[in-house]
């Protein structure tokens, strides 16, 4: 490994992300991995399934 790669790889180390760089991440992942195996998904698409995990999620936790 290079010193300039080394040196960029300790810097990202210390980068630390908000919640929402941290979603907008998330889904960007889940559309990668999904959208390479199926041309059909969407950038909509996985914005639609995050809210709905969300709205899943918050409902959960007004129950307990």
């Amino acid at each position: 490994m290079t010193n300039a790669l080394s040196a960029l790889i300790d810097a990202a180390k210390k980068v630390h992300q908000t919640e929402r760089q941290q979603e907008e991440q998330r889904r960007s992942f889940a559309y990668g991995n999904t959208a390479f195996e199926n041309s059909d998904i969407t950038r909509s698409m996985i914005d639609e399934q995050a809210e709905r995990l969300v709205t899943l999620q918050t409902a959960e936790l007004k129950r307990r």
